[in-house]
């Protein structure tokens, strides 16, 4: 368990291998993406309309509303796993093979 408000995580694209990263918010009411970055783009992956090219990313707002959880999966085939970084440091989940990882809040997490 982490005491975190903001966090981000990365992934490098099994099939493409381009760089991902999400920045997450932390609220009482859930988990809110305020940004996303792509490096790049290739099949299935365009950047949506309104991105900007900033130093090689795509840069971008989604639209996705507030989430009660994030579900990764954790595969292992991706050679690296998910990366989650907060004020304090990273740690890599996902890198081996397992259950789904959930990533949500936790009660008096305010």
């Amino acid at each position: 368990m982490l005491s975190i408000h903001l966090f981000t995580l990365s992934w490098t694209h099994s099939v493409e291998k381009t760089e991902w990263l999400e920045t997450w918010l932390v609220s009482p009411a859930g988990l809110e993406i305020v940004e996303a970055r792509v490096k790049g783009s290739g099949a299935g992956m365009e950047p949506p309309e309104g991105a900007a090219l900033e130093n090689g990313w795509w840069v971008y707002r989604p639209t996705l509303g507030v989430q009660q959880e994030i579900v990764l999966a954790a595969s292992g085939a991706t050679g690296g796993g998910w990366k989650l970084c907060h004020e304090s440091g990273c740690l890599t989940i996902g890198a081996e093979p397992s259950l789904p990882i959930r990533v949500t809040i936790c009660a008096g997490n305010e």
